[in-house]
């Protein structure tokens, strides 16, 4: 899978908290949280205020709203380029229907025999960035997820050298970063993200809070070994891993 991660360690005290209506825009060198539905109100200004580049890395691209938008900002001068992801039905559309408006679109070279897909979401807007979970399908904004909105000159600048990264491997052009320790992770390649989280889990001295739709890597759950979790399934039933709350 190949996904980002951007730590929310450093959110609690910089940040209100996530909110089902639009948040303001970050001051300076903040980040914001966005949450569910009102992610697309923050996307839409992004994309809709840009004078100079969107760069879009999206799993899941259905929204037609936002295609036209992105067909809008190349019309004006933008330079608009877009990575989906080919085994989603709906991407491949969106990937015909943008290079018909005139917007670069590429499809990322998944991995078939790995079971690889290319689960980014990441808009990057001039200088401001949005990464998280939400995808932009035609329903997605009925989803409980969340995006971290960040105008941090460094974050946004790794964000960028990733996106150049996977556009030019969907071009043909192999060239991965070196990896890096700070805000932003990515993996394949690499394994940032896990060494991430497990060091976050073993320098844990109070607490580790997550929410996780899907739970199985044993090497990340392995760091919580000594530890006595208070654990709630999320539909009731009995206390596994797969999709819990945990609180430690």
């Amino acid at each position: 899978m190949v996904c980002l991660l951007f730590l929310l360690l450093s959110l609690v005290g910089c940040s209100s908290p996530a909110s089902a209506v639009a948040a303001r825009p970050p001051i300076g060198g903040e980040v914001r949280l966005w949450q569910d539905a009102a992610i697309f109100t923050l996307v839409g200004k992004l994309i809709r205020t840009a004078q100079h580049r969107v760069l879009v890395e999206m799993y899941e691209l259905g929204r037609m709203d936002l295609v036209q938008s992105l067909g809008a900002a190349r019309e004006r001068g933008v330079d608009v380029r877009v990575v989906t992801d080919p085994t989603v039905r709906v991407s491949r559309a969106s990937a015909v229907r943008l290079s018909a408006l005139g917007v670069g679109a590429r499809t990322y070279p998944v991995d078939d025999f790995r079971h690889q897909i290319d689960h980014v979401k990441l808009l990057i807007a001039d200088g401001e960035a949005a990464v998280g979970g939400m995808n932009w399908g035609a329903h997605s904004d009925r989803n409980h997820d969340y995006v971290l909105e960040t105008r941090i000159a460094g974050e946004v600048d790794r964000l960028s050298r990733i996106f150049a990264q996977d556009w030019a491997f969907a071009g043909g052009h192999a060239s991965p970063l070196a990896a890096a320790v700070g805000a932003v992770a990515q993996t394949a390649p690499g394994e940032e993200i896990r060494h991430m989280l497990q060091a976050a889990l073993v320098h844990a001295a109070r607490r580790v809070l997550a929410e996780v739709y899907t739970l199985t890597d044993a090497a990340v759950d392995g760091q919580r070994a000594g530890r006595q979790p208070r654990a709630r399934h999320r539909n009731g039933g009995p206390a596994g891993l797969g999709g819990l709350r945990v609180q430690v």
